[in-house]
């Protein structure tokens, strides 16, 4: 089972987990965090730039992107190479060389996946992925149907997921139909999983996700299948869970040495 942990607010919630990777960076400067998009884990990054500026040195971590849009041009404000650069690459003070994002050109995107595959394998490895869950149950962009299995390859995005992105786009009709995403065995594979989750709108996922039967129709019950977990909610995506009472008792009663 999943730790989870309910915390008062998003920004508790995010200083916890802020907190714990600073930890994990000082005991080892070169630990690789994978990183997420999306407006879940922002709140995450800036807690970070906090711990920068109370002198944790990032510049020798590195960092394994979950996924890009296919087809967006070069410098596109909301490509996720971008994105990461404004939100981690740059907040954070990592070298950019260390800062690995899949690759959403057209040219040559029949082997996107396999080649950042390939370069994670040659890493070593995630030391902690950062995850958010989408309205469909999705992880990264691995839609309900996704193979527990799959690796990192070329998804179509459900028109539900699109919508949900079209905030960050002047229109749905700009939004991307393709990605390149980390697959569910890809994400399986990091050594430590933290999920995300706040507001009302994510807990009928968040609740299936953790309590409800592992299925490829709910991709992200697919960490009950990890050793590893740890989720990070609000009471609002907290209220759907049934044990909700059990996890605050754990929580409250947990040694301080376990950290999270």
């Amino acid at each position: 089972m999943a730790e989870v942990l309910v915390l008062d607010t998003k920004e508790a919630g995010a200083a916890l987990v802020a907190d714990h990777i600073a930890s994990l960076v000082r005991d080892n400067p070169r630990a690789t965090l994978g990183v997420a998009t999306g407006s879940t884990p922002l709140p995450v990054y800036q807690a970070l730039g906090e711990r920068r500026a109370a002198g944790v040195d990032f510049s020798q971590a590195s960092a394994f992107a979950l996924d890009e849009y296919v087809g967006l041009p070069d410098g596109h404000v909301e490509s996720y190479r971008a994105v990461i650069d404004r939100e981690v690459t740059q907040r954070l003070g990592m070298d950019p060389e260390r800062v690995h994002v899949p690759d959403g050109s057209q040219v040559g995107i029949e082997s996107a996946g396999e080649r950042y595959e390939q370069a994670m394998i040659a890493h070593g490895g995630v030391d902690i992925q950062l995850l958010g869950i989408g309205s469909t149950g999705h992880l990264g962009f691995n839609e309900p149907g996704s193979s527990f299995a799959s690796l990192t390859r070329v998804k179509t995005l459900t028109e539900q997921t699109r919508r949900d992105n079209a905030r960050f786009f002047a229109s749905l009709d700009e939004v991307p139909m393709h990605c390149v995403t980390q697959g569910l065995g890809t994400i399986l594979r990091a050594r430590h999983l933290v999920l995300l989750a706040f507001g009302e709108g994510k807990a009928a996922a968040v609740a299936a996700a953790v309590e409800g039967p592992v299925s490829a129709s709910m991709p992200g019950s697919a960490i009950q299948l990890h050793p590893k977990v740890t989720v990070v909610l609000d009471p609002a995506a907290a209220s759907a869970l049934r044990h909700r009472d059990y996890y605050r008792w754990a929580q409250d009663n947990k040694p301080d040495w376990q950290g999270i």
